[in-house]
């Protein structure tokens, strides 16, 4: 990486701290792209199966068996998620904009192929107790967001992530009867991109899943969460056994909090 071609730039932490967002186009390529996908659809498919379903817990249980599904908690699923944990491309955004010690907070997926029942619909955001709205007025910046695309949503009203650009800053909710309109409020963004588009986002930043009206349209996206290392807002860390946390590499240890591990690791900071 030049020094040309270091990120974030200037522009961007710029743009990053005003508005609360960056999309990223084009930042995985195509085999990627590929990969993650077709790793996703084993997933589903293998968390489909009485087998797994009788071994484990897993979230959204219910929403398993329908054509929009989500499913969480994907490091140990298939290699390809657990190299995209500490992606270096995306480190140097996690790093710049964020934390040098970044920890996992989580990770989940949608695969979204049919309109109106779906996932994420409801204007939020993200945090334990309702947000960090305890933390008001201004809450701060504790999580990294970051949603990769894996299909394309270059057009929108096809769940795409929606979002108020500069609302991560805002001092009141918006308005209830407003968060209803289906057609969005004023000042709403649908985040358009092909497959391969990144985008990253503040914790206090109001989004939602878009309207999913287009005929032909698919949602289908990782999502992978970092928090401060001297937070534990997630349960993620201990949905992973000990074979697993065996297998990570020193750099992928880092991301976790050292009393999963047995023994426990030191850490500090």
């Amino acid at each position: 990486m030049t020094a040309n071609s270091r990120h974030p730039t200037d522009a961007e932490r710029f743009f990053f701290d005003n508005n609360g967002y960056l999309i990223l186009e084009n930042f995985l390529n195509k085999e990627q792209v590929d990969g993650l996908y077709a790793a996703l659809q084993q997933v589903i498919e293998r968390r489909r199966s009485p087998e797994f379903k009788r071994q484990h817990q897993p979230a959204f249980e219910d929403r398993l068996d329908t054509a929009n599904i989500r499913v969480m908690h994907l490091l140990a699923a298939d290699p390809l998620f657990l190299q995209m944990l500490d992606y270096g491309p995306m480190m140097a955004y996690v790093h710049g904009l964020f934390n040098e010690m970044p920890h996992l907070h989580s990770t989940d997926a949608f695969y979204e192929v049919e309109r109106g029942d779906y996932h994420g619909r409801g204007w939020h955001i993200d945090g334990i107790q309702d947000g960090f709205r305890n933390l008001k007025p201004h809450i701060p910046f504790l999580q990294f967001k970051v949603g990769y695309y894996l299909s394309d949503m270059s057009e929108p009203d096809q769940g795409n992530l929606t979002l108020v650009p500069g609302s991560h800053k805002a001092l009141v909710d918006p308005d209830a009867q407003a968060m209803q309109d289906q057609t969005l409020f004023d000042g709403a963004l649908q985040v358009c991109g092909g497959p391969g588009t990144a985008v990253i986002f503040h914790n206090a930043m109001w989004h939602t899943a878009g309207p999913f009206s287009r005929d032909g349209g698919k949602r289908v996206m990782l999502y992978y969460g970092y928090e401060h290392p001297w937070m534990l807002a997630c349960a993620e860390q201990w949905r992973y056994d000990k074979a697993f946390l065996r297998g990570l590499s020193e750099a992928q240890r880092r991301f976790f909090h050292g009393f999963v591990f047995d023994p426990p690791e030191y850490r500090w900071g």
